[in-house]
């Protein structure tokens, strides 16, 4: 089963060599534009099966970079955030635990994002092509969050580690603006472009000077959208350019007891530096319109989860 999406991937005469591109968290704006392109999307539902060995299309992370799985959560709301923080983070812990192959010796969940397709929400879905980290971004996620030593830091970052964004519905189904993955197989470097990730710092004119963004997220200031002022760079982003090669898959009417991984980064990905043939480096992925959505469908609801995961290998 198949539907047809417009998706909106950088712009790249919008873009100048020598000047890098932004853009602001919020989604309030971006240095560059976006252009259309329709695409067909393929309904992953038709690749799962609930015994699926690893190697999988679908229930395999290192093959295409993405892997749905039936997995329930006690959390359901998602109001309170020091539930999240806890008991919810517990479980997405143990989800990876179960799915991801390799000795994984730990797990740092360092970020959380709620999205409602609502205009009162801080958080929207994102209609962007892109993937969450760049190899420069996840080295530094490592430095910023996990808390040892420099020495000790410099030996993780030989080893095998990831980054990995579970990604689950709220409430009800995600009908309206599902989110659609790209097989990364059918991607290439000369696709990516880095883009500087801007936050903001409003939270500190308050006297909060800690470095957690978590749960902090207001509207912006759409009159100052085109200024950087307020924002700091702190994070790295691939905007992706437009390609005909791209398959593009989504999970028709994700369920809440349903979730999604989506790898952002592995050091161990073809082509790095130590990478492994075959295994998937990057998740290209965005939220779309689904022109099959009944009129009156509610606003889609999200939590993505990021975890740095850490391997003894």
């Amino acid at each position: 089963m198949t539907t047809t999406g417009e998706f909106r991937y950088l712009d790249p005469a919008s873009i100048s060599a020598g000047i890098k591109p932004w853009s602001k968290v919020d989604g309030a704006y971006t240095s560059f534009t976006l252009t259309p392109r329709r695409r067909s999307v393929t309904n992953l539902r038709d690749h799962l099966t609930p015994d699926a060995r690893p190697g999988t299309f679908g229930s395999d992370i290192d093959v295409s970079g993405f892997a749905a799985y039936h997995f329930p959560a006690a959390e359901k709301s998602f109001t309170d955030d020091s539930a999240v923080r806890t008991g919810y983070y517990e479980e997405v812990k143990t989800l990876l635990r179960s799915k991801l192959t390799g000795k994984i010796s730990h797990i740092e969940i360092f970020d959380h994002t709620i999205r409602r397709h609502d205009p009162t929400s801080p958080r929207q879905p994102v209609q962007q092509v892109h993937v969450d980290q760049t190899p420069a971004a996840a080295e530094n996620r490592v430095r910023r969050h996990v808390k040892l030593p420099p020495a000790e830091l410099d030996a993780l970052l030989k080893r095998r580690y990831q980054i990995i964004n579970v990604w689950r519905p709220i409430g009800h189904p995600a009908t309206d603006f599902p989110l659609a993955v790209i097989d990364w197989r059918t991607t290439k470097p000369s696709d990516l472009v880095p883009v500087d990730l801007l936050y903001p710092i409003h939270h500190r004119a308050a006297g909060d000077d800690d470095d957690d963004d978590r749960g902090k997220e207001t509207l912006p200031d759409m009159t100052k959208a085109a200024s950087t002022e307020g924002y700091e760079v702190k994070g790295e982003t691939y905007g992706v350019l437009p390609s005909e090669a791209h398959k593009f898959y989504y999970v028709k009417d994700m369920t809440p007891d349903e979730a999604l991984l989506l790898k952002c980064f592995d050091s161990w990905g073809e082509g790095k530096p130590g990478g492994r043939k075959g295994f998937a480096g990057w998740t290209p992925h965005t939220a779309f319109v689904d022109p099959a959505t009944p009129e009156g469908t509610k606003g889609r609801e999200s939590i993505e989860v990021r975890c740095l995961v850490f391997y003894d290998e």
